[in-house]
């Protein structure tokens, strides 16, 4: 009776018939029988059904977001980089019997997998990412072809070689990006190995749609935005246009100085090459010649030199190589980034904005039709074809807000990218002040060695300063 006495004091939620049922139910589960089908249906009706009260008066208790965790973006430069990182490489051989294409072995150090993709495949990649995220900085793939009449002093192959680093940058800067890099596409581009990525690329796409659907807070984007919002686009726009500006002077300025160092690598080889000619030649010197004992000897020791100056050649193309690989590269890389972010900023202002200014305009011509037709009769048919037009149309807007919203929410997620990008500098200027350190230590190295043997070779100082 202790169970009953308990039972029986909660407020009047079970009756004393419940409560024997109650019992009963306990009573089976004790026996380790099962009870009747009718006397489970008995007790399941006299429970208690709980008061839901109306659906308006649940949204005053729903839990509100936190703003600084959903608009924040809480990563930092290493943790991107350690994301993963995609190495391009091109496939020596050109397939296909007709028409020729290159393909890549694209690696992925996340994944462990190596799969093989022609440039088509990117450009699918590029355009289904582009859907899915049209709101956040999706980086531009390289031209397929050199441009005529633009690219005439590139070879194929160097233009084939730029396009490999740029795919590269563009497949790193997609496989490390906060939110692309746990996406489905991402993981099917860098996995599958099947024989038609584009088609299952498309599939992946189709299944999930553009994030506006799959976002669990795009319908509330607006609740997390700061009220100044648009100064804030603004300022931070004008400052990345600048940064991007220096930062386009300073690769322009990089790249010049890896050329350098390459014209510098077939200067000396040629200037070596030149002193073997002149050590070469066998011609006979006058006798009127009065230095022609000193002349005969120095003339043999010429020639020797030339493999010196090709081992100096050799350093300077090297040094060209890291400017380019460890410094030009890293540039361009974030140089792709910046522009990225500016399409993106044209993307919201040419797409969204102007889809919704569109969509406005267009409701204010249906409802000045529909005052039209209230005020001059029509037929009731045609009446209510434009209320329900109107009805739609208020729909479309009201998504388009939202989906506006939703924009500048990624706008600004996608500003604290750059700037979280920005500490790219130190690495940057870490490996140009590194190529130039090493470089000159190894071109000084030759040149060292050099000056003693000419002090051998041609004996005395020959015009070189005595060695410190």
């Amino acid at each position: 009776m202790k169970i009953a006495e308990h039972v029986d004091c909660t407020d009047g939620y079970l009756s004393k018939l419940s409560l024997y049922k109650a019992l009963a139910l306990i009573a089976f589960a004790q026996k380790g029988k099962q009870p009747s089908p009718k006397l489970l249906e008995n007790c399941i009706q006299e429970l208690p059904k709980p008061q839901l009260g109306e659906p308006r008066d649940l949204s005053a208790l729903r839990m509100q977001p936190a703003q600084e965790d959903a608009l924040t973006v809480f990563q930092t430069l290493d943790k991107l980089l350690a994301r993963d990182t995609v190495q391009v490489e091109l496939i020596p051989e050109k397939k296909g019997l007709f028409l020729k294409h290159v393909e890549y072995q694209v690696t992925s150090q996340r994944y462990k997998i190596s799969v093989y993709r022609r440039y088509s495949d990117f450009d699918v990649f590029h355009e289904v990412l582009l859907q899915r995220f049209a709101y956040r900085v999706v980086p531009a793939l390289p031209p397929k072809r050199m441009l005529k009449g633009v690219l005439t002093s590139v070879s194929e192959r160097e233009f084939i070689e730029g396009r490999r680093r740029a795919l590269s940058r563009f497949i790193n800067l997609v496989a490390r990006h906060p939110f692309f890099s746990e996406d489905e596409l991402v993981k099917t581009f860098l996995t599958f190995s099947g024989s038609d990525v584009q088609t299952k690329l498309r599939d992946t796409y189709k299944k999930t749609g553009d994030e506006f659907m799959t976002n669990r807070i795009a319908t509330l984007a607006k609740e997390y935005l700061p009220a100044d919002i648009q100064s804030q686009f603004s300022t931070s726009r004008e400052l990345i246009r600048n940064i991007h500006n220096s930062f386009n002077k300073l690769r322009d300025r990089a790249e010049k100085m890896a050329e350098r160092s390459k014209e510098n690598a077939t200067d000396l080889l040629m200037f070596g090459r030149e002193l073997s000619t002149l050590g070469s030649d066998s011609s006979s010197l006058p006798t009127f010649a009065s230095s022609q004992s000193t002349w005969g000897a120095l003339r043999k020791s010429l020639k020797s030199l030339s493999v010196e100056f090709a081992v100096l050649s050799d350093k300077a193309a090297q040094q060209g190589r890291r400017e380019e690989d460890d410094v030009v590269e890293k540039l361009n890389v974030f140089l792709d980034l910046l522009q990225s972010y500016r399409d993106l900023c044209e993307r919201h202002e040419k797409g969204v904005l102007h889809e919704h200014q569109r969509a406005l305009h267009k409701y204010g011509m249906m409802k000045r039709q529909m005052m039209s037709a209230t005020v001059q009769p029509k037929e009731q048919a045609s009446v209510e074809q434009l209320e329900s037009r109107i009805v739609q149309q208020e729909n479309a807007i009201q998504t388009m807000e939202l989906r506006n919203y939703f924009s500048l929410f990624c706008l600004h997620q996608e500003t604290q990218l750059i700037f979280i990008y920005l500490p790219i500098t130190s690495h940057i200027l870490g490996a140009f002040v590194n190529s130039q350190v090493q470089g000159h230590r190894e071109m000084g190295e030759v040149w060292s060695e050099l000056q003693p043997k000419l002090g051998c070779l041609f004996g005395g100082n020959n015009g070189l300063k005595p060695t410190l």
